[in-house]
C-alpha cells in the first residue's frame, strides 16, 4: 500500500476524501449548533427555515421553493412547517395565483426566535472559522459554495436520468442511500 497521500489512489484511506470530510464537518457543526440553541426550543432545521423566510420575499415563499432552498425533501419540510405553524412561528396562506400552493411567512414570534438564534449562529460560525487565517475565510467559503453547488448539480443530473431496467445499471446510479440525499453542510448565516 502506498503511504504517500499525494500519490495514493483518490479513494485511499491515506488521502483526504471529500465525502467523509464533508460529513464530519456537517455533523460536528450541526451538533454544536443544536446544543447551543437547545434552550431556545429551536432545531437547526427550524432555524434554517426561519433564515430563508427572513431573507426572502416578505410576502412569503412556497413550500416547494423552501424545500429547494433548504436542499431537503418535501416530507421533511412539511413536518417542520406543521410544528412551526403550531408554535406560531410561521403562517401558511393560500397563494394568490396557484390554488394548490401556500405562501409561507415568518410571524413576529418567529422573528424573535430567529434573532435570538442568529446571534448564536454567528458566534459559532466565527468560532469554527477561527482555525483559518482571517484573509482566507471568504475564499474558503467561496470554494465550499462551489463544492456544494457541484454536489447539487450532480444530484439533479442523476435524478433526471431515465430509470434503467437492469439491476446492474440501477445500482450504478443509485442515490437512495441516506448520504446521497442528506444536506452536506450546516446552514448558518
Amino acid at each position: 500500500m502506498n503511504s504517500k497521500p499525494e500519490t495514493a489512489p483518490v479513494d485511499s484511506p491515506v488521502r483526504r476524501r471529500l465525502p467523509p470530510l464533508l460529513r464530519r464537518a456537517w455533523y460536528g457543526l450541526n451538533q454544536a449548533f443544536r446544543r447551543r440553541i437547545a434552550h431556545t426550543g429551536l432545531t437547526p432545521d427550524q432555524f434554517t427555515v426561519m433564515r430563508i423566510l427572513q431573507e426572502c420575499d416578505p410576502e412569503g415563499i412556497t413550500q416547494r421553493e423552501l424545500t429547494r432552498l433548504m436542499s431537503s425533501d418535501p416530507n421533511t419540510v412539511a413536518s417542520l412547517l406543521e410544528r412551526m405553524e403550531t408554535a406560531g412561528w410561521v403562517e401558511r396562506r393560500p397563494h394568490e395565483k396557484d390554488r394548490r400552493a401556500h405562501r409561507i411567512r415568518l410571524q413576529k414570534r418567529g422573528q424573535g426566535k430567529y434573532s435570538e438564534a442568529r446571534r448564536i449562529a454567528l458566534a459559532l460560525q466565527a468560532d469554527v472559522l477561527e482555525v483559518l487565517p482571517e484573509n482566507k475565510r471568504e475564499e474558503f467559503l467561496g470554494h465550499l459554495k462551489l463544492v456544494a453547488d457541484a454536489c447539487r448539480e450532480s444530484a439533479e443530473l442523476v435524478s433526471k436520468q431515465p430509470k434503467s431496467k437492469t439491476p446492474e445499471s440501477r445500482a450504478k446510479h443509485d442515490t437512495s442511500t441516506p448520504d446521497a440525499t442528506a444536506p452536506i453542510v450546516a446552514d448558518l448565516p
